[in-house]
């Protein structure tokens, strides 16, 4: 009988213990925040990514569920008042890649004269301003991950020299074959996006990368120089313009590296076993946002945002939720980023959801 008592009392105790941890297991597979996190831009219907921030403006993309991309400009103090859409000028003229300018001026990258070359709309009327050289319309590079320094005088852009890879950007700018790239650009020179689940597993080093590395290019708007900078991609033009932050790959492994305008001051600047992409300057040039997937093993689906001191080389992660991706951060202000995720709208630390939408976090 005294048995029987203390296996009910064992019993009744594992039944009270069960909840506790039930909860604890709860909050480790949905931890709290690093730092708030709220939606910025929800639209129903569409996947919203890649912001970008200037002055008073920001600058992001839109995809339909029909495949329709359009490059949007809003206020950054109110998202969800007036916006503006970049016009089709063409019957074929697919836009991508916005980038913001201080003036209020859309930086782009459009198919409507030939391949693909980079534009940028001048804020007002129907003024079209080309960025780079004559080779971009000849169809020599096709530019992708448009960038540029706030006040739109330095630009940046990647290509490949690749003949297949070339042929396969130019048919993925208009139609993205697979959800995932739309929020995930940094994939495009080490992905198969005919086995999007497959072919692309893990950044860690000693994963060779099946692609020949990218070129970036920095071209200056004041005297038409157009740098080459070999294996480099990503490209973050600085805010004055002196400075490029861009992604470099070593024996399968993905860092931060940064250099002057000129070619001088070569640093590495991330040194992770796993991958660190799209760079993204503050306003007084001091920090750096990045992407990474370190803390998640290199897993391409799990990524978060992080935030470099540049001067100490010192690193703090802003984002944590375990499951979501997160991507294409942008400095909002010195005290707040954007930054586009598939976070549950519900649930945004704990879970994801099928679209792309633009979130804020405060850091202060």
């Amino acid at each position: 009988m005294k048995t029987r008592h203390l296996l009910s009392g064992l019993a009744v105790a594992a039944m009270l213990v069960q909840p506790s941890i039930a909860l604890s297991r709860s909050m480790e597979a949905s931890p709290a925040p690093l730092y708030p996190v709220a939606p910025y831009i929800v639209d129903k219907g569409v996947e919203s990514v890649y912001p970008s921030v200037a002055g008073q403006f920001l600058v992001f993309g839109q995809r339909s569920k029909g495949d329709e991309y359009t490059v949007n400009r809003v206020s950054k103090s109110s998202p969800s008042s007036s916006r503006y859409q970049l016009k089709p000028l063409a019957k074929i003229d697919n836009m991508r890649f916005g980038v913001a300018i201080k003036d209020g001026s859309i930086g782009y990258v459009s198919n409507r004269v030939g391949p693909t070359s980079a534009w940028m709309w001048q804020g007002k009327g129907d003024g079209q301003v080309a960025i780079g050289s004559l080779a971009t319309f000849r169809g020599g590079l096709a530019p992708y991950n448009l960038n540029a320094s706030s006040d739109g005088k330095v630009w940046c852009f990647d290509t490949t020299f690749e003949k297949q890879r070339y042929n396969q950007m130019l048919n993925e700018f208009s139609h993205f074959p697979h959800h995932e790239l739309v929020g995930q650009q940094w994939r495009t020179y080490d992905s198969d996006n005919f086995r999007i689940k497959t072919g692309y597993l893990a950044t860690k080093a000693g994963k060779k990368n099946k692609f020949d590395a990218p070129v970036l290019y920095v071209f200056s708007r004041q005297n038409s120089q157009l740098v080459m900078v070999p294996n480099a991609f990503d490209g973050a033009v600085s805010p004055d313009g002196k400075s490029v932050a861009f992604v470099r790959e070593t024996n399968g492994n993905y860092d931060i590296w940064m250099q002057d305008v000129d070619g001088s001051d070569l640093v590495q600047l991330t040194n992770s076993e796993y991958g660190d992409f799209e760079p993204a300057w503050s306003s007084d040039g001091k920090m750096l946002l990045f992407v990474s997937n370190r803390d998640s093993g290199g897993d391409v689906h799990k990524t978060s945002i992080y935030m470099l001191e540049i001067s100490s080389n010192r690193e703090t992660r802003l984002t944590n939720s375990p499951k979501a991706t997160d991507g294409g951060p942008a400095w909002l202000d010195s005290n707040s980023i954007v930054f586009h995720s598939n976070r549950s709208l519900t649930n945004a630390n704990g879970g994801t959801s099928s679209d792309w939408n633009i979130w804020k976090l405060d850091i202060k």
